[in-house]
């Protein structure tokens, strides 16, 4: 038997029990993981509470990411042994592979052997963060050296990775935070600028950066209010990548700029990147090839034991954050 999250019901941090229950066999083509960290995302949360784009089959366990060592492969499994140090891409569903436990199950293209120089918590905090802003800003977006990429929510574990694989390609990376308060810490991190939307004119000091050509491509999980003044900024024939929906607000549809400019505005999910195996093995080589280099080196905000499961979720929805929430087992 291993210990596993589940939830029973929908709604805050306290419906998550730790249970003892059978795991079985990993099947064919599937691998069997020992856990030994786990990175906590905001979509567990939503996922938790019912706001996911997936909806949790009750009981429900949950979680995208972990790290481990492999306990058992089941046939058809090449390349991965018991005793291999691996992490995981985050999967499709996690309520059908849920990271939280003891034992999780993926299946073999999900598992990934990392850089023996990353930690147990470095490599759970690896994936999901690196896989999403890389599937946008590479995959899609192309982003070049010459260019200018706005990263809003910065200070989250995806706008972090965002900032360093836009200074891995030689890009200019201007981090959006709501308030001064992450400013400092975000240029220190390797942000190129910081801008405090909350107080300071977004438009007028994205004009100024990024002069008259104007920015290329935008990376923002907020959406709401912001989808003005970060389009008035953007150059002709830009692109907007949108992969969350932070603001309560709503969204407005900026008509003239994107008209006059020719804007891209797109929808993005990591899932089409983990769905499509050409896309999937080119980000894992640019991601796997950062974190050799230490381009790519995750920011860990705070460590809970298994134990305080419940604890960390809290401190999650608390905002509080710079990077990622691991969990050690």
């Amino acid at each position: 038997m291993a210990r596993v999250v589940r939830f029973y019901e929908l709604g805050g941090p306290e419906v998550l029990r730790i249970e003892n229950v059978d795991i079985p066999a990993p099947a064919r083509g599937e691998v069997q993981i020992r856990v030994k960290a786990l990175g906590i995302n905001r979509a567990e949360a939503l996922l938790r509470s019912g706001t996911y784009i997936q909806t949790a089959p009750l009981p429900s366990g949950l979680g995208l990411e972990a790290a481990g060592i492999v306990e058992m492969v089941g046939e058809g499994v090449d390349g991965l042994a018991p005793g291999d140090a691996v992490s995981v891409v985050p999967p499709l569903s996690m309520a059908r592979w849920p990271a939280y436990g003891e034992i999780a199950t993926y299946p073999a293209e999900l598992v990934v052997k990392h850089p023996p120089s990353l930690s147990w918590e470095e490599a759970a905090a690896a994936w999901m963060q690196y896989l999403t802003a890389c599937g946008a800003l590479i995959d899609i977006a192309n982003l070049q050296s010459e260019d200018f990429v706005v990263i809003t929510a910065a200070s989250s574990s995806v706008g972090l990775a965002a900032i360093q694989i836009a200074n891995m390609i030689g890009a200019t990376p201007i981090a959006v935070t709501r308030t001064s308060a992450k400013k400092r810490a975000l240029l220190e991190f390797g942000a190129a600028h910081a801008i405090a939307s909350a107080e300071e004119d977004l438009e007028s000091r994205l004009k100024q950066i990024a002069g008259p050509d104007g920015v290329r491509v935008v990376f923002d999980a907020v959406g709401g209010p912001i989808f003005e003044p970060l389009t008035a900024a953007m150059a002709p024939g830009g692109i907007l990548i949108e992969y969350g929906g932070l603001s309560l607000d709503p969204t407005p549809f900026p008509l003239s700029a994107v008209l006059a400019k020719t804007l891209t505005l797109r929808g993005y999910l990591v899932h089409e990147i983990v769905r499509d195996p050409v896309r999937l093995q080119a980000a894992k080589a640019f991601i796997l090839d950062g974190l050799s280099s230490g381009s790519l080196k995750p920011a860990i905000a705070r460590t809970f034991p298994f134990d305080q499961i419940v604890e960390a979720h809290r401190y999650l929805e608390s905002n509080e954050q710079f990077g990622k929430i691991v969990v050690t087992v």
